[in-house]
């Protein structure tokens, strides 16, 4: 809760408690003016937010019991269903703030301010999701970019799309994420792109989410010194606000059509691991199931899209908003979950991405019958020991340059995201027990340091960054194509 919420709750449940239990009076000109200072001082600092609507009972009660000053002392029957009504509506009253808090977004910490803007990017290919056999795929993209502004506009936490598709996910009005107004995301927006030639990463969200519900993790690569292009997957992500103020929403329909059915494909994985198999029995099992699942096709769709963005950097770098500041002999991709997993096989199938990171994403498809050509980092949430893992078959061959195998202790699948900052109750977010900032921090060090040393040719000693963080879990494998390089250098 904000500073005048609590005062807001406090004085009005501090002031009944007086009032009810131990009779003490205190005049109601003094009352009334503390009440109505408070929920000014609120409104004019925080504003309203409809989290707060059972505290605003709590404080017109309070007004009138103020105002009223009733002689009459209640019997202890009616003090007690009193009591019982005012803790309920307090439990009520804390509660909603604290669940969807305005919540404080950690500040990035690069020697660049960060910026952002969109990109409508229409494609000349049809649009499978949809049953308009004429409709084109076209992708919102939401670039970040190093900025030296210091102030500017405030970029809004996600857009209405995003908040639109959230709500109506559980069945909520189109308001209620309207008080992510509040959150200072630290991005201006439209603001200058800084007068350098930058390194590119484009990133790939998870499903049914989107890159705006990435702040943290994203602002603090991007101070760093690279440019996002975070592509924002139509109808598999929560939602796509338009130039036009159209707006469309994950499609179920879909997601439950192609899912529909194929489970039967994983059953067999699952109870491999269940059973007493070696790895080397159950990896065929396994392999089957990476290729045969329904998210295989989903992972090369967005793989799709990822290289539709790479091939439209070069004229983004030739004219218009990003003119010269595009550094299009380096770029890398990375994504959280099944974008992690798209990252990859973008990664496969495009040889002008230089590095690749997957964050805590099944790596569904081929790359079980191949391997990476260039350095890959791969970078897991601390899963139970029961948890299937998967990857550690779909990364049997690595890399022929360099793989790198990451796991950050205590996190969950969401400590990549901002759910953390946004849900204080680990049961809800899933976050694990890992401080929120701390996630990041880990995190964005490790990706960043893994870029500026293959795309910014930078020497970094990631045996000292491993030593850094108790909760980081770091071990390289060197490839063929490394060990070949360093004995001929010998």
């Amino acid at each position: 809760m904000q500073l005048f919420e609590i005062l807001l709750l406090s004085s009005s449940i501090t002031y009944l408690v007086l009032n009810l239990f131990f009779q003490i009076k205190i005049k109601k000109t003094y009352i009334s003016a503390v009440l109505i200072f408070v929920i000014l001082l609120h409104f004019l600092f925080e504003g309203y937010r409809w989290q707060m609507l059972f505290c605003y009972l709590i404080w017109l009660i309070a007004l009138i019991t103020g105002i009223k000053q009733s002689q009459r002392k209640s019997k202890t029957i009616i003090k007690f269903f009193k009591g019982f009504g005012l803790a309920i509506l307090f439990v009520f009253g804390v509660f909603f703030p604290s669940v969807l808090p305005v919540f404080d977004l950690p500040q990035p910490k690069g020697p660049y301010s960060v910026g952002t803007t969109d990109i409508l990017l229409e494609l000349d290919r049809e649009e499978i999701i949809t049953e308009n056999k004429y409709d084109k795929r076209k992708l919102m993209i939401k670039v970040w970019y190093p900025t030296n502004d210091k102030v500017g506009e405030m970029d809004l936490y996600v857009d209405d799309g995003g908040r639109h598709g959230f709500a109506q996910k559980y069945g909520l009005p189109n308001s209620t994420f309207n008080y992510l107004d509040k959150v200072n995301t630290h991005v201006f927006r439209n603001a200058s792109v800084a007068d350098k030639k930058f390194p590119v990463l484009v990133f790939s969200h998870g499903y049914n989410s989107k890159a705006n519900n990435y702040y943290a993790l994203l602002s603090q690569i991007v101070s760093e010194g690279y440019v996002v292009f975070a592509v924002n997957h139509t109808y598999e992500s929560t939602g796509t606000t338009f130039p036009d103020g159209s707006e469309v929403y994950f499609n179920y329909e879909y997601a439950q059509k192609i899912e529909s059915g194929t489970w039967k494909n994983m059953e067999p994985v699952i109870e491999a691991f269940k059973g007493n198999l070696s790895f080397e029995e159950r990896h065929p099992i396994v392999k089957k199931g990476l290729k045969t699942y329904f998210v295989r096709k989903m992972v090369e769709r967005w793989a799709k899209d990822i290289t539709d963005v790479i091939d439209n950097i070069d004229s983004w770098n030739t004219s218009g908003f990003f003119k010269g500041k595009l550094d299009v002999e380096n770029i890398g991709v990375f994504g959280h979950s099944r974008g992690g997993g798209a990252a990859g096989e973008a990664f496969l199938s495009d040889n002008r991405i230089k590095a690749g990171v997957n964050i805590d994403g099944v790596q569904w498809g081929r790359i079980v019958d191949t391997s990476f050509q260039n350095p890959f980092l791969f970078i897991s949430a601390d899963w139970p020991k029961e948890k299937e893992d998967l990857n550690s078959h779909a990364y049997i061959n690595k890399s022929q340059s360099a793989f790198y195998e990451a796991r950050i202790l205590n996190t969950g699948h969401s400590s990549f995201m901002d759910i953390p900052f946004m849900i204080h109750f680990k049961s809800l977010s899933q976050a694990g027990d890992i401080k929120p900032e701390l996630g990041i921090e880990i995190t964005s060090k490790l990706v960043t340091s893994f870029f500026d040393s293959y795309l910014k040719k930078k020497t970094i000693d990631f045996n000292l960054l491993n030593s850094e963080y108790d909760q980081l879990n770091l071990k390289i494998y060197r490839g063929k194509l490394v060990k070949e390089n360093l004995s001929n250098s010998m």
